[in-house]
């Protein structure tokens, strides 16, 4: 679920406007970090505000899209590959920060990150719950959590995509010149764009910092950016939908892999013999990437919904189906009727 809030982010950027960008991972770790500074207690080394959990999520998301802020007017200005390019600065920048800024970061090792609590209700393994003897520990807790906040960003994503906003988006993405003469500003659009892309990312940054319990820099890196633009082609490009299915595919293919390592050829656990399930992953990431782009322009959102029209057109009667044509083709005594 955090992987599908931050493939709609990203989707909104690159998807619906054109935008290319490499650095999606940089906002993840700004939320992630940020939550763990602003709700955690400070110690000796570390530094905190210990505000409450919640009121420390909406900070992060915050703090997140005023980064994308400050970036925004590089993005407003460049786009294509030099955007992507201009992105990779965020990534190794950020790493060096990750790694150097101890007090806030805990370098190399991280840090713990403080359970979520609302309204008394702490999503941890303590206090223990069992549900129709369910146990409901952390991730069981946050499972609910995510699948709330999920449906709220998703839902206001394709408000953003139906309304104005998101046509403007689109005539951006395929015609600037065209969009510029219509009056949308261009610059803009994509400067604002960009900050909410970066609050999605803030905010699956948080979401995987309550799943990891800790925050590790070494997560936050190039791959995981890279792994957000296959779930946007994969899935499907400028949908909120394709997002989720994207993020669903790349999310879950690593853990299968792991699971039936035994049974596939080739795949081996790490640090045996053979191909490591993640690297076998991302292996068939590139294969379905160039089989979305060289067979499936619409992901597997369109694939899906071609589908979906076939079956609903195999299901319709002959008899309806024929109708139509023959109730607007006159008969001959019809059209004889008519001729003068």
């Amino acid at each position: 679920m955090s992987a599908a809030i931050g493939a709609i982010g990203i989707n909104l950027l690159t998807g619906a406007t054109g935008q290319l960008s490499m650095g999606h991972a940089f906002f993840l770790a700004v939320g992630a970090y940020a939550y763990v500074y602003f709700a955690a207690e400070p110690t000796r080394t570390l530094g905190g505000l210990g505000l409450p959990t919640p009121l420390a999520a909406v900070l992060a998301v915050v703090v997140a899209g005023a980064a994308g802020g400050l970036f925004s007017p590089i993005a407003g200005r460049l786009k294509g590959a030099y955007l992507g390019i201009a992105t990779l600065a965020l990534i190794f920048g950020g790493q060096h920060l990750l790694f150097n800024a101890e007090p806030i970061t805990g370098g190399f090792n991280g840090r713990a990150v403080p359970a979520m609590e609302i309204f008394g209700f702490t999503f941890a393994d303590a206090p223990e719950l069992v549900i129709a003897n369910v146990p409901f520990g952390v991730l069981e807790r946050l499972w609910f959590l995510g699948g709330l906040v999920l449906l709220a960003a998703a839902l206001f994503a394709r408000g953003v995509l139906r309304g104005r906003p998101g046509r403007a988006m689109n005539t951006i993405r395929d015609h600037e010149i065209a969009a510029g003469v219509m009056g949308v500003p261009v610059t803009r659009y994509r400067a604002g764009v960009f900050v909410l892309s970066s609050m999605y990312g803030g905010l699956a940054g948080v979401l995987l910092a309550l799943v990891f319990q800790r925050t590790v820099p070494d997560y936050f890196g190039i791959l995981l950016s890279l792994d957000y633009l296959a779930m946007i082609v994969i899935g499907g490009l400028g949908s909120v939908g394709g997002a989720v299915i994207g993020a669903v595919v790349v999310s879950l293919l690593p853990q299968l892999l792991t699971r039936y390592s035994d049974a596939i050829p080739l795949v081996a656990a790490p640090g045996s013999a053979g191909v490591s399930p993640s690297e076998a992953a991302r292996i068939l990431y590139g294969a379905v990437v160039v089989t979305v782009v060289l067979f499936l322009p619409g992901g597997l959102l369109g694939l899906l919904r071609s589908l979906r029209l076939r079956l609903s057109g195999l299901r319709l009667p002959a008899s309806s189906a024929a109708s139509p044509t023959a109730s607007s083709t006159p008969s001959p005594e019809t059209r004889s009727s008519h001729v003068p």
